[in-house]
C-alpha cells in the first residue's frame, strides 16, 4: 500500500479545519483580573495585531483597546497593584531582548519603563505593598548578569537596588520587593543564597548538579521568614517545601512520587500555599487548605478537571480559569468564591466550537532500557471506530517532538496535533530522557546523550507505534522545533531509513557553534549546557559534539527535509540552519529552506505562522499524502523567503508569485 493510498484509507476526520482557525490570532486570550476586581484585561487583535483591551468587571462589550502595537503584538501582560496601569513585555522582531511598558488605562498613555537598546528586561516582581513600583533585571552594565532596579510605573524614573557583583543567575525577591533569595550557578552545582542581616548574603541550600533541573526557590512568603521552594535534594522528584530562613529547617508540603510538583497556587496577599499541581498523564490539583479543597470541588464538578487558574483578585475572592481540555480550545471563565458562580468569560478561539477536534490518549511507553516514556496520542476523528486508543487501519504518523528538550509535552489542547490529525495522521508526542516533570533521574538520563539514548526513545515509540498497528514503519514523518528541530535533523542523518520525512523548525545543527553562540545572558546556565550537551572546553567534549552533530552526517540525508528558520533567532542562530543547508547543497542533496527575516526562535507574527504551517503542510501532503487545505492568501502580509527549494513543495512557487504580485 502507498502512503497516498494508507492516508486515504483512513476515515474521513471531518471537514478541514482551518489553519487560521488552529493558528491565527485568537478572538481573545490571557484574560486577567485588576487586582481590586473593577476591571478585566485581555489580548486580541486590533486592525489584526495583538494589543491588549481593557472593561469594566462584568461589562466585556464595553472593551476597549489601550495598546497601539501595529508589527509584531503583544503576548505577555499583567496588572500593577496600583489598580492603574496594565505591564506588557515586547521585543523587537524575536530578538528576546525585551521591553517593558506601563499603559494608563485612564489615558492610555504608553511609557517604556526600559527604553535602553540590546538590553533584556527580566521582571522580578510586583507586590500589593509596594504598587507604584516594579523590580526588573536589567543586563545594561554587564550582558552577561542582569542588576535590580525598581522602577516608578507611572514615571519610568528608575533607581538601582543590587549591583549583579556575585554574578548571580538570579533572584527572588520579598513582598516589600527586597532582594532576599539568590542563586549561583556552577560547575559542581548550584546553590541558594539568603539575605543577611548586614546586606551580605548566606548560603541556605548547596546541591549537585544532578538537583539544578529540579531544585529551585518558588518564592518568600508574607511574613519574610520563610520561602517556598521547589526540592529534588534527598529524593528524586521535586517536591514543595517551605524553607525557614533563619534556621534553614525544612517541611514538605506536598510530594508526588510519580511526577515532580508542577506549580502551586497561592494567596495574594501572603503568598501562602493552597494548593499544588502534579502533572504525570493529566495535571492534578492538591488542596492544602480546606476552603480550597470547596474550590476545586466546585470547579471540577462545573468544568471537568482540566482547568487551570490564571488570574485572581487581591482580595482572591474572584478567579478566572481556564478550560485546557484536548477538545476544548481554552474557554475562559470567572469564577466569584463567594457566590460560587462559574460564569463563561469567552472561547479564545470561537472558530473551533463545533469544529471536528480529536481526542489526545495519553501513553506508556517503555524505552528498551527499561524508563516509561510519558507520551501523547492523537488519531484522526473517526478513525478508531471502537475507542481502544488504535485506528482501525495503520495510518501515517507524525512523530512530533518538543522543544528544549528541557521542557515537556502534556495532555490538553495541543493545535497542532489537532491540525495533523485532521490532515488524516496520527500525531505522537513523547516526553524522552531529558524531559522535565518526571523526577531527576528521567532528566539526568539525557546527560550526554543528544543523538544517543534521548534519540533511541523516539525510535522505541515508533516501533510501539508500529507494533500496534498505529502506523506502518515506511510512513513516519519526523517534525519539531528548537530541541525537535535537531531531532529532526538527528532522525534524518543518524536513521536515515526510520522516517520518509522530516521538518525541522529553528533546529541546531552543528553543537559546537550552538554553544559557541548562546545568548551572553545565558552565562550562569553554560555549566549545565556543559554537563548535559557536551562540553566545548576538553578535547573528549568537542568530539562528542562534533560526533553528535547532524551536520556531521549531512552525506548520509536520503529523505525529504524542510528547514525553517527565524533570521533574528537569540538562541539557536540563522548559521545553523544556513550551514547545512549549504552543505547538503554541496552535495547535491534536495532541500527547502524557509526564513523569516523579522522572526526569532519560532513564529510570532500570524501571517508567518500560517504560511509557515501551509508550507509544511504541503511537505507532509507530499510525504505521507494527508489532505492539503489550499494556501489561499495565508501569504499574505507575510515575510517568507525560500532561499532553497521551493519546487519540492506543493504549490510553494505559486504563492510566492502571487504573494510577489500582490506586493
Amino acid at each position: 500500500m502507498t502512503l497516498t493510498t494508507l492516508a486515504a484509507a483512513a476515515a474521513d476526520p471531518g471537514p478541514l479545519i482551518a489553519r487560521a482557525a488552529l493558528f491565527g490570532n485568537p478572538t481573545r486570550t490571557q484574560a486577567r483580573l485588576s487586582p481590586d476586581g473593577r476591571h478585566i484585561s485581555y489580548i486580541a487583535p486590533r486592525d489584526g495585531v495583538l494589543n491588549v483591551w481593557i472593561a469594566p468587571y462584568g461589562k466585556l462589550d464595553e472593551a476597549r483597546p489601550i495598546t497601539q502595537d501595529t508589527k509584531r503584538g503583544i503576548r505577555q501582560h499583567f496588572w500593577s497593584y496600583d489598580n492603574q496601569h496594565v505591564l506588557y513585555l515586547q521585543d523587537q522582531g524575536g530578538d528576546e531582548n525585551w521591553r517593558l511598558h506601563s499603559v494608563s488605562i485612564a489615558s492610555g498613555k504608553d511609557l517604556d519603563l526600559t527604553p535602553i537598546a540590546g538590553v533584556q528586561a527580566q521582571v522580578v516582581g510586583v507586590s500589593p505593598r509596594r504598587p507604584d513600583v516594579v523590580l526588573v533585571g536589567l543586563n545594561d552594565r554587564k550582558p552577561e548578569w542582569h542588576d535590580l532596579y525598581e522602577i516608578t510605573i507611572g514615571s519610568g524614573a528608575r533607581k538601582l537596588v543590587e549591583q549583579n557583583d556575585e554574578e548571580f543567575a538570579g533572584y527572588v525577591e520579598d513582598m516589600d520587593l527586597a532582594p532576599r533569595l539568590a542563586v549561583k550557578s556552577g560547575a559542581d552545582g548550584d546553590e541558594m543564597l539568603v539575605r543577611n542581616a548586614s546586606g551580605g548574603w548566606d548560603s541556605l541550600l548547596k546541591y549537585g548538579p544532578e538537583d539544578t533541573q529540579t531544585t529551585t526557590p518558588l518564592g518568600i512568603e508574607g511574613d519574610g521568614r520563610t520561602a517556598l521552594i521547589s526540592s529534588s535534594v534527598g529524593r528524586n522528584t521535586a517536591a514543595l517545601v517551605r524553607i525557614d530562613l533563619e534556621t534553614h529547617a525544612q517541611t514538605v508540603l506536598g510530594a508526588s512520587e510519580r511526577a515532580d510538583v508542577a506549580g502551586v497556587w497561592a494567596e495574594p496577599r501572603t503568598r501562602r500555599p493552597q494548593a499544588y499541581l502534579v502533572n504525570y498523564l493529566t495535571s492534578s490539583i492538591t488542596p492544602l487548605v480546606p476552603e480550597v479543597k470547596k474550590d476545586i470541588d466546585t470547579l471540577t464538578k462545573a468544568l471537568g478537571p482540566q482547568f487551570e487558574l490564571a488570574s485572581r483578585t487581591l482580595d482572591d475572592t474572584k478567579w478566572i480559569v481556564v478550560v485546557d481540555d484536548p477538545v476544548t480550545a481554552l474557554a475562559s471563565y470567572v469564577y466569584d468564591r463567594t457566590s460560587g458562580a462559574v460564569t463563561k468569560l469567552f472561547d479564545q478561539r470561537p472558530a473551533l466550537v463545533g469544529a471536528p477536534l480529536a481526542p489526545m490518549r495519553p501513553l506508556e511507553i517503555r524505552s528498551r532500557d527499561g524508563l516509561t516514556l510519558v507520551s501523547y496520542l492523537t488519531l484522526p476523528k473517526g478513525s478508531d471506530s471502537n475507542g481502544d486508543g488504535r485506528p482501525d487501519r495503520p495510518l501515517p504518523l507524525v512523530l512530533n517532538v518538543h522543544g528544549g528538550p528541557w521542557a515537556r509535552d502534556a495532555y490538553g489542547f495541543d493545535a497542532e496535533h489537532q491540525w495533523l490529525a485532521n490532515r488524516g495522521y496520527a500525531v505522537l508526542s513523547v516526553n524522552y530522557r531529558g524531559s522535565t516533570g518526571f523526577g531527576k533521574a528521567f532528566i539526568n538520563a539525557g546527560n550526554l546523550e543528544w543523538a544517543a539514548k534521548m534519540h533511541d526513545d523516539l525510535i522505541d515509540a515508533v516501533d510501539h507505534a508500529v507494533r500496534e498497528k498505529i502506523t506502518t514503519a515506511d510512513s513516519v514523518a519526523i517534525y519539531g522545533g528548537s530541541y525537535g528541530g535537531y531531532a529532526t535533523l538527528v532522525g534524518l542523518t543518524f536513521t536515515p531509513d526510520r522516517f520518509a520525512c522530516g521538518v525541522d523548525i529553528v533546529g541546531p545543527s552543528n553543537l559546537a557553534t550552538l554553544l559557541a553562540s548562546i545568548p551572553p545572558y545565558w552565562k550562569a546556565f553554560f555549566e549545565q549546557l556543559a554537563q548535559r550537551v557536551g562540553d566545548p572546553r576538553t578535547e573528549a567534549g568537542r568530539k562528542l559534539l562534533a560526533e553528535r552533530s547532524p551536520l556531521t552526517r549531512v552525506g548520509a540525508i536520503a529523505k525529504p527535509l524542510l528547514i525553517m528558520q527565524g533570521a533574528n533567532d537569540p538562541r539557536v542562530k540563522q548559521a545553523e540552519s544556513d550551514q547545512i543547508v549549504a552543505a547538503m547543497k554541496a552535495k547535491n542533496l534536495p532541500v527547502t529552506y524557509v526564513l523569516y527575516a523579522d522572526e526569532g526562535h519560532g513564529f510570532a507574527r500570524p501571517q508567518n505562522r500560517t504560511s509557515a504551517y501551509a508550507i509544511s503542510e504541503g511537505f507532509l501532503s507530499k510525504c505521507l499524502g494527508g489532505r492539503f487545505e489550499p494556501v489561499g492568501d495565508d501569504f499574505a502580509g507575510s515575510s517568507v523567503q525560500v532561499p532553497a527549494g521551493a519546487a519540492f513543495v506543493p504549490g510553494l512557487e505559486a504563492a510566492l508569485r502571487t504573494r510577489a504580485a500582490a506586493d
